[in-house]
């Protein structure tokens, strides 16, 4: 099976890393978005592992990329850029959304800092309901947004920053999802908000493969997907004593 791919073109990919051990010990994963398999995977997230993930590929395949889903690691773009320059290089929606969650985080627990040195807080415990997206929400949980909304609490503008931004996804050109997003990025850095305003300038800095997004539409989801197999592998051995063991399964 693994032989035949040799054959088959390959358009759509994605590059995405997973933890493999204990701290920031990762490995490197390319898929077939379009099929929703592994291609490979290798140690460490660094240029030349992203190269050797390219190399994995016939000629044939390299000329026939067309889109490749990442985060904003450098090391995946630059090694992106060299092996399969034709492609472009689409930014995911999953790792955006959490950028933003984590900078809304940041914002709460700063507040919430404050809000205990001058007495009670009301954002105890709201830590995960603040990832949730609006549409996710029971009525109670949205009740509490909003209270947090209402009293003008910097947590509350910064979930509101980040819940908008998803709108961006909603566009059907490059035109209009380049005015949204500038419209957007002038709210995020006026809103005197750090961890938002440094995450609005890394998208800024990023924006052709956001923008890359209307061509292409495609996202790291398949890698995502495998997420749960992937941690079900993990802990059914327990333990991998070597990576070759842990790239077999």
């Amino acid at each position: 099976g693994v032989e035949r791919r040799e054959e088959e073109p390959i358009a759509n990919v994605g590059l995405d890393e997973k933890s493999f051990g204990k701290g920031h010990d990762y490995v490197s994963i390319l898929t077939d978005i379009d099929r929703s398999r592994v291609l490979e995977v290798v140690p460490e997230r660094t240029i030349a592992a992203t190269d050797f993930l390219w190399q994995t590929l016939t000629p044939e395949q390299l000329a026939s990329v067309q889109s490749v889903a990442m985060d904003m690691w450098q090391a995946f773009m630059s090694s992106t850029t060299a092996n399969v320059p034709e492609a472009k290089i689409v930014h995911d929606k999953f790792h955006i959304s959490k950028y933003l969650g984590e900078a809304v985080d940041k914002v709460r627990r700063a507040e919430h800092r404050e809000l205990q040195k001058e007495g009670d807080s009301p954002l105890t415990g709201l830590r995960q309901l603040l990832l949730y997206n609006e549409e996710n929400l029971d009525e109670d949980s949205y009740f509490e947004v909003l209270t947090i909304q209402q009293a003008d609490l910097k947590t509350g503008r910064a979930w509101a920053i980040k819940e908008n931004f998803r709108h961006f996804w909603t566009y059907t050109t490059r035109g209009w999802g380049r005015r949204f997003f500038d419209r957007w990025y002038g709210w995020a850095i006026r809103s005197r908000l750090d961890p938002m305003k440094k995450v609005a300038v890394m998208l800024k800095k990023h924006l052709d493969g956001l923008l890359n997004y209307f061509d292409h539409r495609i996202t790291n989801a398949t890698s995502e997907g495998f997420n749960s197999r992937i941690q079900s592998i993990k802990s059914a051995a327990r333990v991998f004593r070597n990576f070759a063991n842990y790239r077999t399964r």
